[in-house]
């Protein structure tokens, strides 16, 4: 199954019309990202985004053949252009499962927040999985079927969402999971890439075509890492941030005291991820000097 990103920014684009902030002054050139909008095998559209002909035909493909274009989150600025010969575009009711005429079967996923996910299958059994922004699935099943081949999610905006994909099997290690709607308050370049490395994914730019279920070097995720610094110098929310798209992990803490320091001495605490939820609960293992 052939997938061509043609935006993988957040709805406004990367960066905003009316923003100064820094990661938006940096997002120039190869850093500029349209709104996320997804060409699946060159018959099926999710989301219709702003300039969505144009990206195409820069990314070297067309929108001539596409016969089905869907939205997974609600639209509330001006109504979007649609393209000549564009069909009209829909939405897949939540749990519904529609055919199309190129052999692709896609399901509604519900989400946890305002907008659809969908589930795409290939005629050849290759599986993805497209989130809307700020979107986490509801009700997944305890134990999912076998792990999807790849998932395009907004890693940065709701961590959470691939801690319940991971919880469930429907990540697994050979997942490959695409950042998408990438919006400014995540950083750029490679802190970017480091950050989402660590959480198992990745980020390509704007018109990059990818084969769902081919093979893929999927980042190596370190099995423990050791997070070192001075005194709230902000290791907590290091390990913190490393841990939230993991559904079970183990974070220890440790500190000691210092001389004239007002706190007392930091006790050894471990925090351990609520299966699925990125939510961290903690219990005192014993206390140091």
């Amino acid at each position: 199954m052939e997938l061509t990103l043609l935006g993988t920014g957040a709805p406004l684009g990367l960066p905003r019309p009316d923003c100064s902030c820094a990661v938006c002054a940096l997002s120039r050139g190869p850093g500029v990202r349209a709104a996320t909008a997804l060409l699946v095998d060159g018959a099926l559209l999710l989301d219709l985004t702003p300039g969505a002909a144009l990206a195409a035909a820069r990314s070297g493909h067309s929108l001539v053949g596409v016969r089905q274009v869907l939205l997974t989150h609600p639209h509330d600025g001006p109504a979007v252009e649609v393209p000549a010969g564009l069909p009209t575009a829909g939405r897949v009711p939540d749990g519904r499962e529609l055919t199309l005429i190129s052999g692709h079967r896609v399901r509604a996923v519900p989400m946890d927040s305002p907008g659809t996910g969908y589930e795409v299958t290939s005629a050849e059994g290759a599986t993805l999985l497209y989130l809307p922004p700020g979107g986490s699935p509801a009700g997944l099943p305890e134990d999912h079927r076998r792990p999807y081949d790849m998932v395009v999610v907004d890693v940065t905006g709701r961590p959470e969402a691939l801690a319940r994909l991971r919880a469930t099997g429907a990540v697994g290690p050979a997942t490959d999971v695409v950042a998408g709607h990438l919006d400014h308050d995540a950083p750029t370049g490679a802190e970017l890439d480091r950050r989402l490395a660590a959480a198992g994914a990745r980020a390509v730019p704007d018109g990059t075509t990818l084969y769902v279920g081919e093979y893929h070097e999927v980042p190596d995720v370190p099995r423990r890492t050791l997070v070192t610094g001075g005194a709230r110098s902000g290791k907590s929310v290091e390990a913190e941030r490393r841990l939230e798209t993991f559904p079970d992990v183990l974070y220890v803490a440790t500190g000691g005291g210092r001389e004239g320091d007002p706190e007392p001495p930091r006790p050894v605490t471990s925090y351990r991820c609520s299966k699925g939820t990125g939510r961290r609960s903690w219990s005192t293992v014993c206390r140091c000097g």
